[in-house]
């Protein structure tokens, strides 16, 4: 119980904050596109290219620990897009979309704050090792998947130039590579640019999930439950179990453990429902199980708390 209160309940209670806000009103839906667009397109950038560029590759970019949470995102995606198409009978493009809810986990917005306040700043190295390879790895997955089922003809170049674009003009992965950029090359950045790419940062966390609560505040749960209900269940539940097997099977060391199956047991993220719309497919279901999974995961969350050692 002391878990639930110390660490998830600060978090969903920002974002809370920001569902009320705009539900009574205080706070407009301009205002929360334009918090959001702030966050997402600048500070969230500037955290992770710090964080990038600072962390110790040789160190962090382990494959036991990068494989345990992506062996379960990838399972995810599967089950899934086979759950929505044999199952549920949705067609190939609406499958991929929800396919991608069930491989996207909200590792920013959710998973830093929340393993941040239950094991201190020192254990977000192995998040951020994940979060450097999560966009990338998961747009590269699902953009092909969706080429491949929309059928275009595009042919391997034109499939792999509309990954390489869906991929570079998301601000995130821009500031994934620039951090990447700066750590390899060795280059020392000047105070000044750091203390201002670090005021940024600092407001990245708390504006983002402020904006998060806004934004769900429009993702009204409407029909398909059956399948929303599925995405819940694979998001919350065999993504991390997967991982947390994976990890045990592993042998990792505690903290790579904490940040892989807390991160696992995320939420999926607002990207998938921003996938689903690019696409024109599944929307709803994407949308409704941001809602219904962010809103769930405070009781999934502190149970997974309870067994990470």
């Amino acid at each position: 119980m002391q878990a639930l209160l110390d660490v998830i309940l600060p978090v969903f209670l920002v974002i809370g904050g920001g569902y009320v806000a705009v539900w009574k009103g205080y706070f407009s839906d301009a205002g929360v596109d334009a918090l959001m667009k702030f966050s997402q397109g600048f500070a969230i950038p500037c955290l992770l290219f710090r964080a990038i560029s600072t962390l110790d590759l040789g160190a962090d970019f382990n494959l036991p620990l990068l494989f345990s949470f992506y062996i379960g995102a990838v399972t995810g995606f599967f089950a899934a897009l086979t759950g929505a198409r044999f199952i549920f009978r949705r067609n190939w493009t609406d499958s991929v979309a929800i396919g991608f809810c069930g491989l996207f986990s909200n590792s920013v917005l959710l998973g830093l704050p929340i393993t941040e306040r239950a094991y201190g700043t020192e254990a977000l190295a192995g998040n951020f090792a994940i979060i450097a390879l999560h966009p990338p790895i998961c747009y590269l997955i699902g953009v092909t998947a969706m080429e491949i089922a929309r059928g275009t003809g595009a042919g391997p170049i034109g499939t792999a130039r509309n990954v390489i674009w869906a991929m570079f003009h998301n601000s995130l992965i821009v500031g994934i590579s620039l951090g990447l950029i700066v750590n390899l090359s060795g280059m020392t950045m000047p105070e000044v640019i750091t203390d201002g790419v670090d005021l940024l940062a600092r407001a990245a966390l708390p504006s983002a999930l402020f904006g998060l609560g806004g934004v769900l505040y429009r993702y009204r749960p409407e029909g398909d439950l059956k399948t929303i209900a599925m995405v819940c269940v694979i998001s919350l539940v065999l993504h991390p179990a997967v991982s947390f097997t994976t990890a045990t099977l592993l042998d990792l060391d505690r903290d790579a453990f904490r940040s892989v199956v807390l991160t696992a047991a995320m939420a999926p993220g607002v990207n998938t429902y921003l996938f689903a719309n690019m696409y024109g497919a599944a929307r709803r279901v994407a949308a409704s199980s941001v809602l219904i999974s962010t809103g769930l995961s405070i009781g999934t969350v502190w149970l997974w708390l309870l067994v990470i050692p």
